[in-house]
């Protein structure tokens, strides 16, 4: 079960990412964090392009494709960051595990288990449960929050379900993939795309990039070396025939912990001990589908 261990690796990388998004995009935009990002984790796989260059070209369009996806999810994910507390985003995220868990079944055809099933319920009622922290905070005195909560615009709402579900296609097409390529050959030409597309970009939008502040966010170093070390490890996962995309799903969700624990310490949140109590559930549901 080596590819649990590795996509349980990945999962609490992405809680850790979540918090240094939010923490680099107080100091830069959207576009500036994103491209300086995506060049940052490109120059880190470099070391793959020797043997990715002998990739099967046939191969090369659905990478562009599984690129664009993301492409597209990033810019979503990142906008609703910046504008949304992050425990918001994490139970707007519940909708990837449900997105992923149906095209897992719908299009890679993998069995759904009783143990699966009930995993999957008690994930989605650990991460439902967090809507109740806010009321929690309002009665603690904590009315920010709530208040907050209260004010979301409706287009952000929608642009993380619009992330979470291309997401989650993103995440079929790695199974799909990793049947034929290894993970440098894949995160290599993967990020090269990414990189191309964010330049096109910019260029067309004429977005202005301040690189001298940009070079100085430290945020975003640490964000491009935590997305290439966990992207690494669920590239590998992917491709261990075991390995099952629903399942994985689930796992992912363990990054919950350190974005509750992130938002308690690091954004000075409230009502921490409930947040906890939910992610307890949702481990419980993770175990669950595992075993």
């Amino acid at each position: 079960m080596a590819w649990v261990l590795l996509v349980f690796a990945y999962g609490l990388l992405k809680g850790t990412r979540e918090i240094a998004k939010k923490k680099a995009l107080q100091k830069n935009s959207v576009m500036e964090v994103l491209i300086m990002y995506t060049v940052l984790s490109f120059v880190l796989v470099l070391p793959d392009a020797p043997k990715a260059i002998h990739t099967d070209v046939t191969r090369l369009l659905p990478i562009a494709f599984k690129s664009f996806v993301i492409f597209i999810a990033w810019i979503c994910s990142f906008m609703a960051i910046k504008k949304l507390p992050i425990s918001i985003v994490g139970i707007l995220d519940l909708s990837r595990v449900l997105f992923a868990t149906l095209l897992g079944y719908a299009v890679l055809r993998e069995p759904a288990t009783v143990p699966q099933i009930v995993g999957l319920v008690l994930v989605c009622a650990g991460l439902l449960c967090l809507k109740g922290s806010g009321r929690a905070s309002k009665e603690q005195g904590g009315r920010s929050r709530s208040e907050a909560a209260e004010k979301l615009e409706i287009k952000y709402v929608v642009i993380v379900m619009i992330s979470c579900l291309l997401n989650a296609v993103s995440g079929i097409m790695d199974k799909i993939l990793m049947r034929d390529l290894s993970s440098g050959e894949l995160q290599f030409w993967y990020m090269l795309f990414l990189v191309l597309f964010y330049l096109i970009f910019i260029a067309v939008t004429r977005t202005s990039i301040d690189v001298k502040s940009l070079l100085g966010n430290y945020w975003i170093w640490a964000l491009s070396i935590m997305f290439v070390v966990a992207d690494r490890c669920l590239f590998i996962a992917n491709g261990m025939e075991d390995s099952k995309v629903t399942v994985m799903t689930l796992i992912k969700q363990s990054g919950c912990i350190v974005t509750i624990l992130g938002g308690k310490f690091i954004f000075k949140e409230k009502n921490i001990a409930y947040k906890l109590f939910c992610a307890t559930i949702i481990i419980i549901g993770i175990v669950t589908a595992v075993l």
